[in-house]
Parts: C-alpha cells; structure tokens; sequence
C-alpha cells in the first residue's frame, strides 16, 4: 500500500461517499489509489480482518454466525471521457429529482459505497459478512480481482452461503444469471472460378441450412430456483469468402447461445452441437451461469428484508465466478444499467440510500 492514500469518511451519507469514491480515478489497471482507500478505511474498523490481494481488498467478520454472505462489487471503471468531463461528479437537478452525475455513479461505485456504509453502520451483524471490493471487472477476464481471489485464496469466499454482487440493477433484486457460449458453425465447399461454379461447391449457400435452423428455433424458457430464465440462439458474426471472382470454399457463422443457469457448460455445447448436427460445430467461449439459490434461507431473508420482487438476471454477471466457489448470488444495488459506461452516467441520489437502507434491514 502506498503512503498518502485518499481517506475515505465512512460516516457521510450513501450519496456523498459515492461521490467520494467516484472522484478517486480508478480506471481499470489503475485502481491502487482507490484500492489503498478502501483498505485504510477497512483496517480502521475493529471488527473486520482484512486480507488485500493485488488491488482487491476484502474484510470479514468473524463472529461465529451459522450463516455467511458475501457483499462484492469492483472498484474499476471504463475510461474517462474528456468532453463532456464526467469526473469530477456533481450533484444536478433532474427530470425526477437529484441525481449524481459522472463516471462510476452507476457502475458500480454507487454500490461499493453502500458497502462501504453497511461495513461502517454494520458491526453486530445477524450473519457473518464477507465483504470483497475487487479490481479489474471492466477488462480482460485475466486481469479480474474475484477471479485472482479464487485462484489464490478460494477459502475467503467459498465458505459463504450467499452472496450479493451490488451491480447496478435500478436497486430492484435480480436473481443469478444466464450462462453464455459463443461457437463456430462451418460449412465447407470447393473453391472455383466463379465464372465456373460448377466445377466448385459453394460454402456461403450451405450456410443457409445454419441460418434456417436459427430462424426456426424455439428458445426454452426454464424455471430455476423459482425464477424464468428465457433462452437464446442467435447468429452474430458470419464470415466466408475470399475474393470476387473466387466460389467460397468455406463459410463460418458464429452464434451465441444464453442458457439457463441448470444447464451446465457441457449440456449447453451439446445442445448447440445437436442444433447444429451434421455441420462442423467448434465452441470458442462457454461461461456458466448462476443459480439464484432462492430456496435458502439467507436468500429468503434478504427477499424478504427488502420487500421487492426478484426477476431473474437474463444476462452474465460476476455472479457466475461466486456460482463456481459454490455460492449462490443475486444482483442488486444502485443505478440504471442502462447509463452504465455512458458520457452522461448517472444516478437519482435516492437509491443509494434505497439500496443502503435495504441492506441494513436484512444483517442487521
């Protein structure tokens, strides 16, 4: 850690911390100042032991509760802009009231900053609180705080039974995550002048049948832990020829297939690969989803605690690294996803006192 690191005041309010913590730059790469805050103020509560791996710090209680859970959110943003400047933030008036204006208000500085405050408000937890403020989300899997933390200390996390990834969700609850795989479908021909196509076989044609089956497919929609996870297979990048005058010899269409969270990384290749029988099917990324793990008790008490409704996350989040440590997780913390990375992010102040409050109820 080095000398002089920012202070962070755990006891201003949910807003004004966020805005602290916003105006600490911590591109990705470039989170050691904001990292050296979040430990300084870690270390300053008693009742928190305190392990930091690279940039991502994470403090624990250990008061011997018969159930743990992890609060997590990473401390990285995407870069800044320059015009207009979303740094430093500032406070302005908008169509439904004050909102916090700048880069990080919504991903996901609002949520460490609630965090922050439940770790400071928090000190006689009902359950034991594993708290895991990470480096590094935003960019290249291989450089991702929670995925260095499994790697190097998997026991800070696994003996969880919970977890909370306070991810923007516009403070509503939404319950683990899809999984996602990303394969290759080929065709294969024979190259010819195109001024004689029959001496030839055309690639690209064949890639008609592939399309075909995406049009006529229909997407399960599966039941997991009580909540609808709605599938999805489509074609995003198509590929095939290599000039003008020559009969494509080879045509690759590249689909990506959102699976339930039930479904492990096996069954959803398979289940493309059966999609897709008698062609050349090639799986280049398969990232699990999450199960909600809504039928547990500390799941139970924080649906409760909250009193909202829980939708299921239809996209992937960090809640799949916990789902691999063999910990259920939801996502739930401030700000419209929608302004996530955007010039003009930003945040109604409300919801970091919302998600705070929230959160109080449910460990305290």
């Amino acid at each position: 850690m080095s000398s002089g690191a920012p202070v962070l005041d755990l006891s201003l309010d949910a807003t004004t911390l966020t805005a602290a913590v916003c105006d600490i730059e911590s591109v990705s790469l470039r989170e050691e100042p904001l990292a050296d805050a979040v430990e300084v103020a870690m270390r300053a509560l008693p009742h928190l032991e305190v392990t930091r791996i690279g940039n991502t710090v994470i403090a624990r209680t250990n008061l011997g509760r018969t159930e743990r859970v992890v609060l997590a959110g990473h401390i990285d943003t995407v870069p800044l802009t320059v015009d207009p400047s979303n740094l430093p933030t500032r406070r302005v008036d908008g169509p439904g009231g004050e909102i916090l204006w700048g880069r990080g208000t919504v991903d996901m500085k609002g949520g460490v900053a609630v965090m922050l405050r439940v770790a400071h408000e928090v000190r006689e937890p009902s359950r034991d609180i594993t708290f895991v403020y990470y480096e590094a989300e935003e960019i290249d899997s291989q450089f991702n705080g929670l995925l260095h933390v499994e790697q190097q200390r998997r026991d800070l996390i696994e003996d969880a039974d919970f977890a909370v990834l306070l991810e923007p969700t516009d403070a509503r609850v939404e319950g683990g995550c899809k999984g996602t795989l990303r394969a290759e479908v080929t065709t294969k021909g024979i190259a010819s002048h195109s001024a004689r196509p029959w001496k030839g076989h055309n690639a690209i044609h064949d890639a008609a049948d592939v399309l075909a089956r995406l049009v006529a497919y229909q997407p399960a929609t599966r039941e997991v832990d009580g909540l609808e996870f709605r599938e999805a297979l489509n074609a995003v990048h198509i590929s095939g020829g290599i000039a003008g005058n020559v009969i494509p010899d080879r045509c690759v269409v590249t689909v990506n297939y959102r699976y339930a969270p039930d479904l492990t990384e096996d069954d959803a290749a398979a289940h493309v690969s059966q999609v897709f029988s008698g062609f050349d099917v090639t799986v280049v990324d398969n990232a699990a989803g999450a199960r909600p793990g809504l039928t547990l008790p500390a799941a139970q008490a924080f649906v409760q605690a909250l009193g909202l409704p829980v939708e299921a996350k239809q996209g992937w989040t960090d809640v799949a690294r916990f789902s691999a440590m063999g910990v259920p997780a939801v996502n739930f913390g401030p700000g419209d996803p929608n302004y996530a990375h955007m010039d003009d992010e930003q945040c109604p102040v409300e919801q970091y006192g919302a998600c705070e409050a929230a959160l109080v109820r449910w460990l305290a």
